[in-house]
């Protein structure tokens, strides 16, 4: 009996090692696994995040900032509408405005699709992959915002300026007959609505909705595909360049259309790109840093759901001590009786002994 309960103490000792090698190995834990030593790379296991499981709870979350989105949506709706400043234009500055009148090579109705529903689509290829409902979703928001907040600047600077295109003299002069006011002002007689787009030059909407979007597509692929991992994969540059190529040549496009000057294209791009960057910052990790791949979010979560399972696992380790303890003092107690039953036998023994030494010596 005293060797099967010692047997039965090894075994829960054995066993309650081994539940906390498990909850401590980061190995063994069905959430996290490390790519190496040095990053410590830790993905979710797949379909953990989803948007079934977490859709409604993260878009609760960000309820008002999907507000603020319709918000700049009828702000951007009201600088479109509303007529900008219209710059004293001379008969000497003609001269530079008189660029041939020309349709878009790149459409107005084309820039959202591949400056918005393009990187949407490439989005939904990565949450199939990963199903990571915290990376959809927050990098749909923070491409929305980027182009958005860009369109609602680009606009309200337009109006502003109110800078003539190169094209405007045959927008203000569809006939070619100039006319001017006592002061040297241009008297426009064309189409109203083409002269006052004639008056939006600065800075290029299409190139800063382009950088907005593929700027923003472009620092999601760096992150997701690890571009600075000090490997030097070459290739991985090129799939993250790819995006600003394409929207470099919206911008070449609207010089070449003669609907912007090489400086509105320049400041745009840069804009665009501008409020990209600050965009993804808000929800990812810089693309250099180790974890550049997940949103913060779901590191967020990962953390709060080890911190449960931790505190969870302990309760379970200071149940399996207290199972533990009982046995001891039980043992300590059979040992206690056990000695103290030896006690008894050794000195009966001895009073024997003792009286057989006195009944010899008689």
């Amino acid at each position: 009996m005293r060797l099967q309960k010692k047997e039965d103490v090894s075994r829960k000792r054995l066993e309650t090692s081994t539940v906390t090698s498990d909850w401590v190995s980061p190995i063994e834990c069905p959430l996290i696994k490390y790519k190496n030593k040095e990053e410590r790379m830790r993905e979710v296991q797949l379909g953990a995040h989803t948007v079934r499981s977490h859709g409604i709870m993260i878009a609760r979350t960000h309820m008002h900032d999907w507000l603020i989105l319709m918000l700049l949506l009828l702000i951007e709706a009201f600088l479109y509408e509303i007529h900008p400043f219209y710059r004293f234009v001379g008969k000497d500055m003609m001269s530079d405005l008189k660029y041939p009148l020309k349709s878009n090579t790149v459409p107005v109705w084309a820039v959202p699709i591949y400056s918005v529903l393009l990187p949407i689509a490439i989005f939904l290829i990565v949450y199939f992959r990963r199903r990571d409902v915290y990376d959809l979703h927050h990098a749909i928001l923070g491409l929305v915002f980027s182009v958005l907040v860009t369109a609602v600047i680009t606009d309200a600077i337009k109006d502003a300026v109110g800078r003539p295109r190169p094209d405007f003299f045959w927008r203000c002069f569809p006939d070619g007959k100039d006319v001017y006011d006592t002061l040297g002002n241009v008297v426009c007689h064309g189409d109203k609505i083409v002269i006052k787009e004639g008056h939006k030059s600065f800075p290029s909407g299409h190139t800063s909705w382009s950088f907005a979007g593929l700027g923003f597509l472009s620092l999601y692929l760096s992150g997701k595909i690890k571009v600075f991992d000090r490997r030097g994969h070459v290739a991985k540059l090129c799939l993250v360049f790819l995006p600003l190529l394409v929207a470099s040549l919206v911008g070449v496009s609207r010089v070449d259309d003669y609907w912007h000057h090489w400086q509105d294209v320049f400041a745009g791009g840069l804009l665009g790109l501008t409020v990209a960057t600050f965009c993804y910052l808000q929800f990812f990790p810089p693309p250099y840093h180790a974890e550049g791949w997940g949103p913060y979010a779901y590191f967020r979560e990962l953390e709060e759901s080890r911190s449960s399972t931790q505190a969870a696992n302990a309760v379970n380790g200071c149940n399996v001590q207290a199972m533990e303890a009982q046995p001891q003092v039980d043992n300590a107690h059979d040992e206690r009786s056990i000695h103290g039953c030896m006690g008894l036998t050794l000195a009966r023994n001895s009073n024997t002994t003792l009286e057989e030494i006195e009944s010899g010596r008689r």
